[in-house]
């Protein structure tokens, strides 16, 4: 890139992984540090250097100026040597020269170093201390582990290849050996290795090596095939655990405990556990074929989805961590969570091709037909969601945090509710991509840049003019900074759907605000949909029950709602929808902010008291209205 296209991703970006900027007077140990950090980061391709720009002072947001270099000319002669000799190995840099503002600035492009040449690092320091890594926007020191990654790969070996010196065969598990063969033949009945003894399919898998006449299992074969026993021993964190959280929010407070379950078991069981925990637990709808007599419950988010967001945690989180695979169901969405993050760049998410760091454990999944190697399991996510209607699944990568994170939204884009909500920001004339965020953020209470980008199929700078767009409409509020940088709602953009004058709005849901670009356009795709028909009216309320309504106005207090809905729900059960035409606001808010917690407090209950998500669910009132006997 030249000095004034990454200048312009400085100002839309902050600094990130791949881009720093600095003053440069003169080549120093910032820069130097700079320069080995994107060497060794393993598979981040490199990274770039802004030489002759800085940080402007006094700002209200972040940005990026053009200060420029009294020789650029010396400059790039004193990197490029320093490059050549301060390091153990030559680091060759690539510099191109340009002018912005009139001010002379260098773009310098650090190439990522081969895993035979790493670690790079200062020689006029000792190791770990003088070879760095670069973390999110930051140059931090390698570890001792960090080393013995770099020195692994340098053998062309994984991790999962490593041999358990100190466990021998009777580590593992004959049943679950016995599984790979069943789940084997069912992939490939005519399959060689289906004829071997199990010391032959372990060594050819890889899972057990040979030292004289005793097989030493590795630690993809301890993962796939161990003991309860040896997994405890030697793997005491390699567990998942399915939590369930109320609300929509992570509760720290110890007194407002969640559920959760611990699953441990060896990883072809473990995946099947989990996947039947999370299916067990979604919210379902349900069908009568015509024909049958028997109903078939379908779950939410697509069986399939589900299979390929658990085997994709399971087969690419970093075993080195000794950490849990964490899965966590929220009221609106599902969340799994696992240590290590991706080996490809997040904008490359779902295309062609595959880097596992656990090869071993991927190709024995693999055979046995519970995962695919070829990259295309996110693609078939994306694909799944949006073919039932849902939010895409959102993909987070975390270098700095070491983790992965795939979030699945319960909430269909977009609903004839989402069309009343978004009609209040019209005169903004907002794009599809931005009404989709701003569904999203309502939902999910904050977003970043892969988060828009994987849910608008958009890159990185349009994903970023669109945020920074929207913070300035006063829609939402940054926050962070660099890689850290994301999003939260405004008051603005929560306040419930009203007219100017604070009262209810007319109960006939409006239609979708205008947009004015992006594929379909919002206006257009709602033509399709129309809104679900008002069983009731504010005029078929008793008089007294209708006052009541009216008196609430446009921001009433969370008590006089409450009592209003206890009210509405003891003259005749109701549905969401049909408190929401009542009372003026969306379902989604009302469930969320009401309904669920005065069922939790005892003032309501469901009429279908065992599929809380049907969809002739109503409410009622329960016992006397407080304060009276």
């Amino acid at each position: 890139m030249t000095p004034r296209e990454l200048l312009e991703q400085l100002n839309l970006l902050d600094e990130h992984t791949r881009i720093e900027a600095k003053a440069a007077g003169e080549i120093g140990k910032s820069a130097l540090e700079t320069v080995c950090a994107f060497a060794n980061e393993p598979g981040l391709g490199g990274g770039w250097l802004l030489l002759g720009a800085t940080l402007a002072e006094g700002t209200l947001f972040r940005e990026y100026s053009a200060t420029g270099l009294h020789d650029p000319d010396k400059i790039s002669r004193d990197l490029t040597s320093q490059c050549a000799s301060v390091f153990n190995r030559p680091v060759r840099v690539q510099i191109k020269s340009g002018q912005v503002n009139g001010k002379n600035l260098l773009a310098v492009f650090v190439p990522e170093a081969e895993p035979a040449e790493k670690p790079i690092f200062l020689q006029n320091r000792p190791l770990p201390a003088g070879a760095f890594r670069r973390i999110g926007s930051s140059d931090v020191h390698c570890t001792t582990d960090d080393l013995a990654v770099f020195y692994q790969e340098r053998r062309g070996e994984s991790f999962d290849s490593t041999v358990l010196r100190d466990a021998d065969i009777t580590a593992l598990d004959p049943g679950a050996i016995a599984e790979y063969r069943r789940l084997r033949a069912e992939a490939s009945p005519t399959a060689e290795e289906l004829r071997w003894n199990d010391e032959e399919l372990l060594h050819a898998l890889h899972c057990v090596t040979r030292e004289g006449t005793t097989f030493r299992p590795t630690v993809a074969g301890l993962l796939l095939f161990g003991t309860p026993q040896a997994l405890r021993r030697w793997f005491p964190m390699m567990r998942v655990d399915y939590i369930r959280v109320p609300g929509r929010e992570w509760v720290p407070d110890p007194e407002h405990r969640f559920e959760t379950v611990e699953l441990r078991a060896p990883l072809i069981p473990l995946i099947r556990r989990a996947r039947a925990s999370i299916l067990d637990d979604l919210p379902k709808a349900f069908s009568l074929p015509p024909g049958q007599l028997h109903r078939k419950d379908i779950p939410l988010v697509p069986d399939r989805v589900i299979r390929e967001a658990v085997v994709n945690a399971v087969m690419h989180r970093s075993y080195r961590l000794q950490g849990a695979i964490q899965i966590i169901r929220y009221a609106n969405r599902l969340e799994i969570r696992n240590p290590g993050h991706s080996l490809v760049a997040e904008d490359r998410l779902g295309e062609p091709g595959s880097e596992t760091r656990n090869p071993v454990i991927a190709a024995v999944l693999h055979d046995t037909n519970l995962a695919e190697t070829k990259g295309s399991g996110i693609r078939v996510m994306r694909q799944l969601m949006d073919e039932v209607g849902l939010t895409p699944p959102t993909f987070e990568s975390d270098r700095e945090r070491n983790q992965f994170v795939v979030t699945l939204l319960f909430h269909h884009f977009l609903s004839p509710e989402d069309w009343a909500w978004l009609r209040q920001f019209q005169e903004i004339e907002l794009t599809d991509e931005e009404a989709k965020a701003l569904v999203f953020v309502r939902e999910l209470g904050a977003i970043h840049n892969a988060a828009y980008r994987a849910i608008n199929h958009v890159d990185v700078l349009t994903a970023s003019q669109h945020l920074r767009r929207l913070r300035d409409r006063a829609l939402l509020q940054q926050k962070g900074k660099g890689a850290d940088t994301y999003y939260v709602p405004t008051d603005k953009l929560l306040a419930p759907w009203q007219s100017r004058s604070g009262e209810p709005t007319d109960t006939t849901p409006p239609g979708p605000p205008s947009s004015k670009q992006g594929g379909q356009s919002i206006q257009a795709e709602a033509q399709s949909i129309q809104p679900a028909p008002q069983s009731i009216q504010l005029s078929d309320l008793p008089e007294p029950l209708a006052i009541q309504v009216r008196s609430l106005g446009g921001r009433p207090k969370r008590d006089a709602i409450r009592a209003v809905i206890r009210e509405l729900c003891a003259w005749r059960p109701l549905s969401g929808d049909e408190l929401a035409t009542l009372l003026g606001r969306t379902r989604v808010h009302l469930v969320n902010e009401h309904l669920s917690p005065m069922i939790a407090a005892g003032d309501l209950a469901r009429t279908i008291t065992d599929q809380p998500n049907h969809p002739q669910q109503k409410y009622r009132a329960v016992g006397p209205p407080k304060g009276q006997p």
